[in-house]
């Protein structure tokens, strides 16, 4: 008996290494990365890549740690898809893709992302929503903006901002921060509407897809498994 509890400790200790330090196994919740990643989708995440953390909470008592990073041997380019703490509620885990990295200049003109003033050819974004909101015309998400005038590159134009879901920008990414969007560009909740995401809360990246299971069938999507992912 004790031979047995001492091995399922050491299981149970390698386990919770291999997830905070390695690999972590990641489910898509809902479709703002479709069609890049489906809801359903199981993902492996490789978090030696950008350097992994140590947990900042004690899970289920609520107490702060300290954090402890292992360095990781790269930084995330754009184009990268992450997964991250997200900065209003570390406790959620969201995937996005990495579009700005500190110093650019991130803008949308029309539904077209810019960066440092250059379009860019973005084949796995979608918009599904003909609708192109200009200024003043997205009002229900207006409040959602306020955050993007501190960082606007051109500050005399505060006063008169008025971002939408559609166009917004040019703002200026500070260093080790980045700006994440979903590939499903109308229905993302994503940097746009609350910031910049944090070097320190960026956890991974998603490697391969091991699991898919497409809940109106009620059966797995065979032909997703096993693929990887860019």
């Amino acid at each position: 008996m004790k031979e047995w509890v001492k091995s399922l400790g050491l299981a149970f200790v390698l386990f919770l290494l291999i997830r905070t330090f390695l690999v972590q196994a990641f489910k898509i919740p809902t479709g703002s990365m479709e069609s890049t990643l489906l809801v359903g989708d199981f993902l492996l995440v490789n978090k030696l890549a950008y350097g992994a953390t140590t947990p900042h909470r004690v899970p289920w008592l609520g107490v702060d740690l300290p954090e402890l990073r292992i360095p990781g041997y790269e930084s995330p380019h754009r184009g990268d898809i992450v997964v991250f703490e997200y900065p209003l509620d570390r406790s959620l885990d969201y995937v996005k893709r990495c579009v700005a990295t500190g110093g650019d200049t991130v803008e949308m003109r029309d539904k077209v992302l810019y960066i440092n003033s250059v379009p860019q050819d973005e084949p796995y974004a979608q918009y599904l929503d003909p609708t192109i909101y200009r200024a003043g015309e997205d009002t229900y998400f207006s409040s959602n903006f306020s955050w993007q005038k501190d960082y606007l590159a051109d500050r005399t134009r505060r006063g008169d901002y008025h971002p939408t879901r559609d166009n917004f920008g040019p703002l200026v990414v500070p260093e080790n921060e980045f700006f994440c969007m979903g590939d499903n560009r109308d229905h993302s909740s994503d940097s746009r509407y609350w910031g910049f995401v944090e070097r320190k809360l960026i956890e991974g990246t998603p490697v391969i897809l091991y699991f898919s299971w497409d809940s109106s069938q009620l059966f797995p999507r065979l032909n997703r498994i096993g693929h990887l992912i860019e």
